[in-house]
């Protein structure tokens, strides 16, 4: 059942319309981009060239990157939206071939879609919210255990948590998704969700962004969730700095994470001339759907 916003699956699930078209699309790189991006321009619609560009200025400074495109929610749970889907059957092909692409370019992917299909019915809930477009309090941590196991060899440390204390607690969302359901249809209620929340053991408050720090997480709201809205200490960024021992330094942005986040980039180091001398690896996070359904990509340079 299809609404203004959202997509009404079963047993009260809701999906993103731009990611279900994300998912029909096929292949969405190369000759077949400008036929189904939903860039503005044909010369906008590609992924392939601005990632790997991104790649390139980052690699002539000595910087790595980790590419996680955090897998689409029906990917993970298809049989939420098509109930006959079998679920031993691959949900995104064209994605991992993409994925295969980069990496045989020389780009680091990270994809979460293994983990996430392996863990897609833990006793600590399901891995994406029902209502919402994010990943579940319990994604954010087994997306974060992944990541710091790529980063910790790039960075070459050794995992500590010695300095962090962590606490699962249950807490109650108005998803995303349910708000974009039309007026006069019926509306969800809140949703029950587990978090992971991490606090210093000094007990200094939330978990901040470290500017100095040698990674830096670059991405969309999936940087932000948990850590930005609907909690405070159990986003991507407290469950790295838990997993790592230090606090990443932090780029994120509610837009779009193909190419506005990489301005934003751009734009402190244009403040910071020597903001990325300091840096050694940058963890790109942001939603796949992005792959066709961002209105732009582009090159942009990384500093002047």
């Amino acid at each position: 059942k299809s609404h203004a916003h959202a997509i009404a699956g079963i047993d009260g699930w809701l999906f993103l319309p731009s990611e279900l078209r994300f998912l029909s699309v096929g292949e969405f790189w190369g000759k077949n981009a400008a036929k189904v991006s939903r860039a503005t321009k044909p010369e906008d619609a590609d992924p392939l060239p601005s990632i790997l560009d991104f790649h390139e200025q980052l690699k002539k400074r000595g910087i790595e990157l980790l590419l996680v495109p955090v897998p689409p929610k029906a990917a993970i749970y298809p049989e939420k939206i098509v109930p006959q889907f079998n679920t031993g059957e691959d949900a995104a092909p064209f994605l991992h071939r993409f994925y295969d692409e980069l990496r045989s370019r020389g780009v680091d992917v990270l994809d979460l879609s293994p983990i996430f299909l392996q863990h897609r019915d833990s006793e600590r809930g399901d891995v994406f919210c029902k209502t919402d477009t994010h990943w579940s309090g319990y994604g954010c941590v087994l997306a974060a255990e992944r990541i710091a196991e790529k980063v910790r060899e790039k960075l070459k440390v050794q995992a500590t948590q010695d300095s962090y204390s962590t606490e699962w607690q249950q807490i109650e969302i108005t998803g995303d998704l349910a708000q974009l359901l039309p007026s006069n249809s019926a509306k969800p209620g809140s949703e029950k969700i587990q978090v992971r929340n991490v606090s210093e053991k000094s007990g200094s408050g939330k978990i901040q962004s470290d500017s100095n720090s040698p990674l830096l997480l670059l991405g969309d709201s999936y940087t932000l969730v948990f850590h930005d809205f609907y909690a405070e200490r159990a986003g991507l960024l407290d469950q790295l700095t838990n997993e790592l021992g230090v606090a990443p330094d932090l780029i994120g942005t509610r837009g779009s994470g193909a190419t506005t986040v990489r301005v934003s980039l751009y734009r402190r180091t244009l403040k910071d001339p020597n903001y990325l001398s300091k840096k050694r690896v940058v963890v790109w996070c942001f939603s796949a759907r992005e792959f066709s359904e961002a209105d732009l990509w582009s090159k942009v340079p990384v500093s002047k």
